[in-house]
């Protein structure tokens, strides 16, 4: 079965066919570092990475970039608060960024472009625009001219002569169109600086994306994502001054995930509704909130509230009390006979996979997964188990490992250590107190059990034996 995505572009679920047979270039844009990233921020984060993941799983040799926009207004305005050079800031919260990043569990982009890095490229790119005859200059500010460019507004459908100057597009009087942006910026007294051939200046948020994704990716890629608040005007005008510039198409798929909400209302600084990552990772685990996210189809909004979030909570809850209970039971089997597929389990992988490959629904494979899990914990609390149970259960065991590859929701928050070597030492630890217990020393197997519970490990007595968990 082909992947379908849903192309911001098109308007509609397209196969998945990659510009290059088996390869895939993947673009997402990343944030601009002068604070702390907000939960609403985390989501694409979280949901391309899975994609990204999901991709290389189906056997496509992915190649994914994420740029830091490290030179903004808002970094200086955040530098001259703070009496701080615009470097400083966004050294700072780049260093956040990458910290909040790992705690999440995302896996490191394959490049991490930083504006400052490409500034000969950003520069190249206004000339070759100019060139062209699609970009003009005012007092060495350098705006592109979206009169020039037929089929401006394209992705996000808006028609040219209805549309107003946004708020995310300045307005100057001396742009020929309210709609042109800028391209290069010429310095300001309190700011950074470049020397260009339009006099010092620093370049425009649109040019850097379009310099360094092509840099990386070429001039026509596969996938670009990001959020809805982005396909207008970040990413309308990166096609316009890409393919002004090339001549060629520049994104063959457009991706864009739902906001988060708070009482109706997107989750943004500007409005001041928001929770940062950090915050919310200081009290949630990492698992909670990838599956947050991924219980969602990434294109539908989420409602943020501690309710949906311990929701969610009892979710991860239920998933890794289930998971560590079938890596336990089985780590004493004996390989499947013949190693053969099941096909009671095969039917919850061919499941997962069609919900993956419908447009990414990682909703329904959330469910496929509960599914299995309820199916796996039945069997588990036989008392005796037939040769099949334990087939089944080892079958499903490696199911789960190979879906948690790019799912990414079943390793607690051990600090990237390897679970089954966890798994391991726990079995050695419980191997020796059930030896304790029968040699009726109680008081050691009891002082084992309280320095376990103290270290967030708890053990649980049954009638199948003893199970370990992490504490809640």
């Amino acid at each position: 079965m082909p992947i379908c995505i849903y192309n911001t572009l098109t308007r509609q679920k397209e196969e998945f066919t990659p510009v290059e047979p088996g390869k895939v270039k993947f673009y997402l844009c990343g944030p601009t570092v002068y604070d702390y990233f907000h939960i609403g921020n985390a989501r694409p984060f979280v949901v391309y990475d899975v994609f990204r993941r999901y991709l290389r799983y189906r056997g496509y040799q992915v190649r994914f970039v994420m740029n830091l926009t490290d030179i903004d207004d808002k970094i200086i305005n955040r530098a001259n608060e703070q009496g701080l050079s615009a470097h400083d800031v966004a050294s700072k919260y780049s260093a956040a960024f990458f910290e909040d990043l790992q705690r999440l569990g995302v896996q490191p982009a394959d490049v991490y472009p930083r504006a400052t890095d490409h500034i000969p490229e950003i520069i190249a790119l206004v000339q070759r625009l100019q060139e062209r005859g699609f970009a003009y200059t005012v007092d060495g500010d350098v705006y592109f001219d979206v009169t020039k460019f037929d089929g401006y507004a394209k992705l996000s459908g808006k028609k040219l002569d209805e549309l107003e100057s946004g708020s995310r597009v300045a307005v100057d009087e001396r742009k020929r169109n309210p709609l042109d942006f800028a391209l290069w910026k010429t310095a300001k007294p309190d700011g950074p600086w470049w020397e260009s051939p339009w006099g010092k200046g620093r370049p425009g948020w649109h040019a850097e994306c379009s310099a360094m994704s092509m840099k990386y990716l070429g001039e026509t890629f596969d996938i670009h994502a990001g959020g809805l608040d982005l396909i207008f005007p970040h990413h309308e005008n990166e096609i316009a001054q890409s393919e002004a510039a090339t001549g060629k198409p520049f994104v063959k798929y457009w991706m864009h995930n739902g906001f988060i909400d708070i009482d109706g209302e997107k989750m943004s600084k500007s409005l001041g509704n928001f929770s940062t990552a950090r915050q919310v990772l200081d009290k949630y685990p990492a698992m909670a909130i990838r599956l947050f996210f991924l219980m969602k189809h990434y294109r539908s909004p989420i409602d943020f509230s501690q309710e949906a979030l311990d929701s969610a909570m009892k979710a991860r809850e239920r998933l890794l009390l289930a998971y560590q209970a079938l890596r336990q039971k089985t780590a004493s089997f004996s390989p499947r006979r013949g190693g053969a597929k099941l096909e009671s389990v095969q039917k919850f992988r061919d499941d997962l996979i069609a919900a993956m490959d419908d447009d990414f629904n990682s909703a329904k494979a959330i469910a496929v997964i509960f599914d299995l899990i309820r199916e796996t914990n039945r069997r588990i609390e036989q008392p005796q188990l037939s040769s099949d149970d334990r087939d089944y259960l080892l079958a499903a065991k490696e199911w789960l490992d190979e879906a948690n590859g790019f799912l990414g929701i079943f390793e607690p928050s051990s600090g990237g250590v390897d679970q089954s070597r966890v798994d391991d030492i726990m079995k050695v630890v419980i191997d020796l107190r059930r030896t304790l217990r029968s040699q009726k020393n109680f008081a050691l197997a009891d002082e084992i059990r309280d320095k376990l519970k103290a270290a967030g490990v708890i053990l649980e007595d049954g009638p199948t034996g003893t199970r370990w968990r992490w504490e809640r």
